[in-house]
């Protein structure tokens, strides 16, 4: 065979191949994949908060009728973030899955109300979660008896302090939880930076009591310096998810970060019992210690359930983690939530 033979069969050879890789590309478009928009509705709603309209998103599995009575799921956004910033992927499985869900703004955040903007104020986000669980248990699709709550990150430490308390929360799914803040991210500080730190706190509060402007800083920078989180991922993943978050702002009050100092959402965790607790953490989270999420799980009572991940902080919003760590999410929801 001469080399102008070769040339045409392997010619032949890579159409064929081309064919083939163009027949499977096909199918795959035109297949259904495991949830899609077609599986479920997505509609923007609001509700009350106290004085002020929070933004939301409502999610209902596709053909739900007026008096369904789903099993329902709430969901707030993690440090700093909005709902654009990953709840969609993780309610929309949810919601293919035969569950109601409403996903957040906080007030002063993303499409919320609320002034000063980005004001993080942990028990006012936990109070907002509380009136996002009263707005979709009046909903006639839900059945107010069979309510769950997911969190991530801080909202995963909100869900452990509101379902101590609120036993309106069947099942509680927290990821990569924060415990307690002064342990976590402020015991470890040297005391001549503890001692700067209270110093510019002190002199925010007398700026805004003489001139009444909020004083702010950055979520993340990236020098990793002079902002909230200073891991290298954290600036990594709130630059990439704000590509899809517009109303995503890189700044909080000075005030929030005084709140913050003592927040303890795992002092009561051990009374979410007898409600079903699964917690998952990252074995390579850099800015929650693991072990601090896992000391604050054995605390917790049963039935509960611990998973850990390989990866950082933001595996569970990241794939491939977030797509392998779903259906353990779902079905902890649904084995808690459904008959």
């Amino acid at each position: 065979m001469d080399s102008r033979c070769s040339a045409v069969l392997i010619a032949l050879g890579r159409v064929a191949q081309l064919k083939q890789l163009l027949a499977l590309l096909l199918a795959l478009a035109l297949a259904e994949p495991a949830f899609s928009a077609g599986s479920y509705t997505r509609e923007d709603v609001t509700f009350q908060s106290k004085e002020l309209k929070l933004s939301a998103w409502l999610f209902l599995p596709k053909g739900t009728s007026a008096t369904a009575k789903h099993p329902a799921i709430v969901m707030g956004p993690p440090f700093s973030a909005v709902k654009e910033m990953g709840l969609n992927e993780v309610a929309a499985r949810f919601a293919s899955e035969g569950f109601a869900v409403i996903a957040f703004d906080y007030r002063t955040f993303g499409g919320s109300e609320g002034e000063p903007r980005c004001q993080l104020i942990w028990y006012e986000q936990v109070e907002d979660y509380r009136n996002a669980i009263t707005w979709i248990s009046a909903r006639n699709e839900v059945d107010p008896e069979r309510i769950g709550v997911w969190g991530f990150s801080y909202s995963g430490a909100h869900v452990l302090h509101l379902s101590a308390f609120d036993k309106r929360v069947k099942a509680v799914v927290s990821m990569m939880p924060q415990p307690q803040s002064w342990e976590a991210f402020y015991a470890p500080l040297p005391a001549k930076e503890l001692d700067g730190m209270h110093a510019w706190i002190a002199q925010s509060r007398l700026e805004w009591f003489t001139t009444g402007k909020a004083a702010y800083f950055p979520v993340v920078s990236a020098n990793g310096k002079d902002a909230a989180i200073t891991q290298s991922e954290g600036y990594e993943w709130f630059t990439r998810m704000s590509k899809q978050a517009p109303r995503w702002e890189n700044r909080m009050t000075v005030d929030s970060l005084e709140k913050d100092m003592f927040y303890d959402p795992v002092a009561f965790i051990g009374l979410i019992a007898p409600t079903p607790l699964l917690v998952v953490a990252a074995s390579d989270d850099t800015l929650i210690p693991f072990n601090l999420q896992k000391a604050a799980f054995e605390r917790a009572g049963e039935p509960k359930k611990f998973i850990e991940v390989k990866g950082g902080h933001f595996a569970a919003l990241d794939n491939p983690s977030r797509d392998e760590l779903l259906p353990a999410q779902v079905d902890w929801f649904k084995r808690h939530l459904t008959p």
